[in-house]
């Protein structure tokens, strides 16, 4: 009896737990989507986790997440959680349409189409499944399927504008413009607001070179859709052919304000400061197009004769140097460098540089040619098809004009363009100032710290903290002033070698908060030598070593030696706690920082093997492969980096994203309309 008793008391709690359980799950999904609905993305994402972690088999926080992170810009990310919520439900066509959408912005069209095929046969009355399809079908040159679409749509939906403007620039891709004109107009009579239509219109100006056409357009365009960087880019083009100088300066200034790194807009906009006579300015952005692209010929050749013209003389000789060592019987480019030796009083370079003209130009006479090696030869193949004599000519895309559309969908997408530094985020230190992960609430935790808090009583707790140095108001320095007051006193007193040991530490940690390295380091190598086995005292060392050598590097100084005894403090610490996560991560930032990426990433996964939630891990690991040239490995870590609630890696990823390389090309080719 007591044994039925128990069996049915033990069903009774399962029970009980399960609904407690069911209870939570349902509860944490609903303040999810209640703040995925308020846009608060970052937040709803920690939701959603919390969920998964509870119930992974359930359908709808895979999809939730993925709506938030698509919101957020991580397409792979919403791409993969839209998968594993078509996994455990393929009967929901929403679902597809969000996996389409996610690998649309990852250029993937034919697996959007597949998409957009089973959310038709699905749901075949939303209008925008058959929009988006019709459109991935345009930009895979299926052209004949998506004038079915569109056909489909209009005989459907009659009033739906995009349809119209999307067979007119389907038939502009089959060279009928005449059938485009007219669809275009069909078009913007039923909607004078559609965007799409208006694009469409301006690359028909463009590419007919009907320049006041295409300044009109484009500023219909630009007041329809003012955040679009190559509008302004476009337009520029536009009024330089129109004379309107001023205007294509302005709208120059305009694409690089809404996308500081577009390549196009510094390198145009230096052409122009150059033709306008403001030789300075027009420097700047040469300077930025070959810190962008060290091996654009035509951006270094116009920064020579800049620097040529201002008299930088030396500067000018490096940058014809560099193009001629990559070209070189560029004429052109041996006489200027000529005349700069000559300024300069090097009158046998000179001499050197004329006669390499001389010998070209009577080789070229009578008819010889150098004999190059095969090598040679298939480099100046790959040379020749960029023509430096066009250094002076405006670069546009080496694609035409087309339509940047807008696809249609129920799915919120507030984006994340804001600009976000490159950059890695910094190493865990010790602080008097606590660290928290605002976004999951979750703090850095190392034992031997909290052992240390512990036991030796500090005068004020010391933290793990990840933030960057903090600039402290006149309240908060005359407080770590006083705490170095107070604890120098207590240090003269001390007697006991591990208590006097603790304070030594303890000053070390203030006086880096105070940026006074050289003192900390002193303290910390007196520390260190009473303390041998201390983790906390090699890690803090070799940090504030770091910090001091690159304020000595930035003055000229040889810190190669100091560099090494930072690697060898990282070694020993390791040596002492290899299950320390922070201490991996802190090593892999001290290899990026050598430019030691496979180190470093080695050492930022043995991090997140030890705390897999170590969220700086996966951004700086993302930043890494990223910097080895693997941007599907760095969009993946940066994807899970804002999951764990580093939320501006969002940001970066897309800024990552969007670092194309057929700018880098075009620039190259030097192509003009």
């Amino acid at each position: 009896m007591n044994k039925v008793r128990l069996f049915l008391l033990s069903l009774v709690w399962l029970f009980v737990t399960h609904a407690n359980a069911q209870y939570n799950v349902d509860r944490l999904i609903t303040a999810g989507e209640v703040a995925l609905h308020y846009e608060d993305y970052v937040l709803s994402i920690q939701y959603f986790n919390k969920a998964l972690a509870l119930k992974p088999y359930l359908w709808l926080p895979w999809y939730d997440r993925a709506a938030a992170k698509y919101s957020l810009d991580d397409y792979v990310g919403a791409e993969e959680d839209a998968s594993h919520a078509i996994d455990l439900n393929p009967y929901i066509e929403q679902i597809f349409d969000l996996r389409a959408m996610s690998r649309i912005r990852q250029q993937k069209y034919a697996d959007a189409i597949t998409d957009y095929d089973r959310a038709i046969h699905l749901n075949p009355s939303v209008t925008s499944f058959w929009t988006n399809r019709a459109i991935c079908r345009l930009n895979v040159k299926d052209y004949d399927h998506a004038l079915e679409d569109a056909d489909t749509i209009i005989s459907r939906w009659s009033k739906t504008a995009t349809a119209y403007s999307l067979k007119a620039e389907i038939y502009l891709e089959k060279k009928d413009t005449m059938k485009a004109d007219h669809w275009l107009a069909r078009s913007l009579t039923i909607d004078p607001y559609n965007v799409d239509a208006w694009a469409t219109r301006s690359a028909i100006a463009l590419n007919r070179k009907h320049w006041a056409v295409a300044d009109s357009c484009l500023s219909k365009l630009i007041y329809l859709r003012p955040k679009v960087v190559h509008n302004y880019v476009n337009r520029a083009l536009v009024r330089l052919n129109l004379n309107n100088l001023r205007g294509a300066m302005a709208d120059y200034d305009m694409a690089i304000d809404l996308d500081p790194n577009n390549f196009l807009a510094h390198y145009n906009r230096g052409l122009l400061r150059l033709q306008l006579g403001d030789d300075n300015r027009a420097l700047k952005d040469f300077d930025f197009v070959v810190k962008m692209e060290p091996q654009n010929f035509m951006a270094i050749y116009n920064r020579a004769l800049l620097n040529d013209k201002l008299g930088n003389l030396r500067a000018a000789i490096r940058d014809y140097s560099s193009v001629i060592s990559q070209f070189p019987n560029f004429w052109t480019g041996l006489a200027q460098r000529a005349q700069c030796y000559r300024k300069l009083g090097m009158t046998s370079k000179a001499e050197l540089d004329e006669f390499r003209i001389f010998k070209a130009q009577m080789d070229k006479h009578v008819g010889i040619q150098q004999r190059w090696s095969r090598k040679k030869l298939k480099e100046v193949r790959r040379r020749s098809e960029i023509d430096i004599s066009k250094y002076n000519d405006i670069v546009v895309e080496d694609q035409p004009q087309t339509v940047e559309h807008e696809y249609k969908s129920d799915i919120r997408g507030a984006i994340q363009n804001n600009a976000v530094e490159v950059a890695m985020l910094p190493s865990y230190r010790l602080s008097y100032f606590n660290y928290v992960n605002t976004v999951n609430g979750s703090k850095a935790f190392d034992t031997t710290l909290e052992q240390f808090n512990n036991t030796m009583q500090p005068l004020k707790r010391l933290y793990l903290t990840c933030n960057q140095s903090k600039k402290m108001d006149d309240v908060s320095s005359k407080q770590i002033f006083q705490l170095v007051d107070n604890l120098s006193e207590g240090i003269k007193e001390e007697k006991d070698p591990h208590q006097r040991a603790a304070l030594l530490l303890q000053r070390a940690v203030a006086y880096a908060e105070l940026q006074n390295y050289n003192d900390a380091l002193s303290d910390l190598d007196d520390y260190v030598a009473m303390e041998k086995q201390s983790v906390l005292g090699r890690s803090e060392r070799a940090l504030c070593q770091l910090m001091l050598n690159d304020y000595e590097a930035s003055k000229g100084q040889n810190v190669s030696m100091k560099t090494s005894q930072v690697e060898g403090d990282y070694a020993v610490a390791i040596q002492l706690a290899p299950k320390n996560a922070y201490l991996y991560y802190n090593r892999g930032n001290f290899y990026a920082e050598q430019k030691n990426y496979t180190h470093a990433i080695d050492d930022y996964t043995r991090a997140l093997q030890i705390d897999s939630r170590l969220a700086e891990a996966y951004y700086n690991r993302g930043l890494a492969y990223y910097y080895s040239g693997n941007l599907h490995m760095a969009q993946q870590d940066l994807s899970k980096a804002g999951e764990l609630g580093l939320y501006h890696a969002y940001a970066l990823s897309k800024q990552l994203g969007e670092r194309k390389p057929s700018a880098k090309r075009s620039a190259e080719k030097g192509k003009r309309r």
